[in-house]
């Protein structure tokens, strides 16, 4: 990732054996890493600050400012916990950061705890991306051979571990002290906050939990500078980013752009377009936890700023696009039955209410539904919206009202007709 100009749009291509140290380190690799040990922890922190950069998996928060949270001299550790938990439908671009580019990850990750004054990095990986979890314990172990884990560092006296946590295949587990609670050995629920984890982390200690493209990211602004990055972008939205694209597009895959790239120019020039012309009848922006837009909201700027102002969310700058022969009904209950299965259930209105949603978005599907249950769909996400420990019960809620809102005449037809009229209403 972060081509060396950062204003042209890419598909992400990976040489030959890049998982491998020898193809990273001929390609510029672990060059960051000294540099930055040469540096003060608040000169990187800085650093970082000044780029611009915001957390790459879905809150959008200034990493350099999140750094700046953790205390000094509180005499306890501080951990490092990258989340590489990806499991929002839709996401796919840490995937491939893990396969492909891991020591780039570990590298990133090497600094950053340098810079928060950590000696310690939990990579914690999502359970089913098994190949992924053996190529980076693979790539740790290259690292460490090579001097850049271990006692030490590079001479400069700096120890630094970093190891491999496998989660279980639990969505909850992406939320940060979910996280840290699976890494504690206990279930994967996540924590009141305050106190938030800078400050009382994993095992009581300061921990910062950041996104693996975050983390990828480090690099790079250290060798090229803060300029460089804060130069790609807009000025909240700064620096290249990986978009995933799924869906009804020609092509697939993960590009690199600038942040603040126009959607519709991700789909029709870099997607190819939706397959056999058919026009896009609504995109979800940013993984399915994101509101849905209509395909004529689409010439919009691909950044937080921009998304939220649309009423919808960057996410984790993944689109899924849908053209017209999908039924936006059975779109909204697919996304209410996953986050119904991946509630923890911890909180009553996430607990319950995500399973209210999956039921009254199936009878509307199946043509059992009421006008009325379009209502009562809406004043059910009002109750969940903001009434949850985590973000998950938002994340349910949100999709369900983006889609009744947008489509509603859709969800009328169902109800009407008294049937899908696309042909759904069945399980498979």
């Amino acid at each position: 990732m972060a081509g060396a100009n950062g204003n042209v749009l890419t598909k992400i291509v990976h040489l030959p054996g890049s998982e491998t140290i020898d193809v990273y380190r001929a390609n510029g690799g672990y060059v960051a890493l000294p540099e930055a040990l040469k540096k003060s922890s608040d000169d990187l922190i800085d650093m970082v600050k000044r780029s611009g950069l915001r957390g790459r998996g879905g809150a959008g928060f200034p990493a350099g400012t999140k750094w700046g949270f953790v205390p000094k001299g509180t005499n306890k550790p501080v951990y490092l916990c990258v989340n590489a938990d990806e499991s929002e439908p839709g996401a796919f671009k840490d995937r491939l950061i893990c396969a492909k580019d891991p020591h780039q990850l570990i590298e990133g990750t090497l600094i950053s705890c340098f810079a928060i004054g950590s000696s310690r990095a939990y990579i914690y990986i999502r359970g089913e991306f098994a190949a992924e979890a053996r190529i980076l314990n693979a790539a740790i172990e290259e690292a460490r051979r090579a001097g850049f884990i271990g006692k030490n560092i590079l001479g400069s006296g700096w120890d630094c571990e970093v190891s491999v946590y496998r989660g279980a295949g639990a969505y909850i587990c992406g939320e940060e002290t979910g996280l840290i609670e699976s890494i504690e050995g206990k279930r994967g629920q996540p924590r009141l906050k305050p106190p938030f984890p800078a400050v009382v982390g994993l095992f009581g200690c300061p921990t910062v939990v950041n996104n693996v493209e975050t983390i990828a990211c480090v690099p790079h602004i250290v060798t090229r500078g803060w300029e460089w990055f804060a130069g790609i972008g807009t000025e909240r939205n700064t620096g290249p980013k990986l978009f995933g694209l799924s869906g009804h597009v020609n092509k697939p895959g993960v590009y690199e752009a600038p942040m603040g790239t126009n959607l519709r120019t991700l789909i029709e020039e870099f997607g190819g377009g939706v397959p056999g012309g058919r026009p896009v009848k609504a995109v979800i922006p940013g993984g399915a936890s994101c509101p849905v837009l209509r395909g004529d909201e689409i010439d919009i700027p691909m950044d937080f700023d921009s998304l939220t102002r649309a009423g919808s969310l960057f996410g984790t700058g993944t689109p899924v696009i849908m053209d017209d022969t999908v039924c936006m009904v059975r779109a909204a209950w697919i996304t209410a039955r996953f986050f119904a299965h991946e509630s923890c259930g911890q909180c009553t209105p996430c607990r319950e209410g995500a399973g209210w949603l999956q039921r009254l978005l199936w009878r509307i599907e199946t043509g059992e539904g009421e006008e009325k249950d379009i209502d009562t769909l809406l004043s059910v996400t009002d109750q969940i919206e903001g009434n949850t420990i985590c973000a998950l019960g938002d994340a349910a809620a949100w999709p369900a009202r983006g889609f009744a809102k947008k489509f509603r005449d859709e969800f009328l037809q169902h109800i009407r007709e008294k049937r899908c009229p696309f042909g759904g209403g069945s399980h498979s």
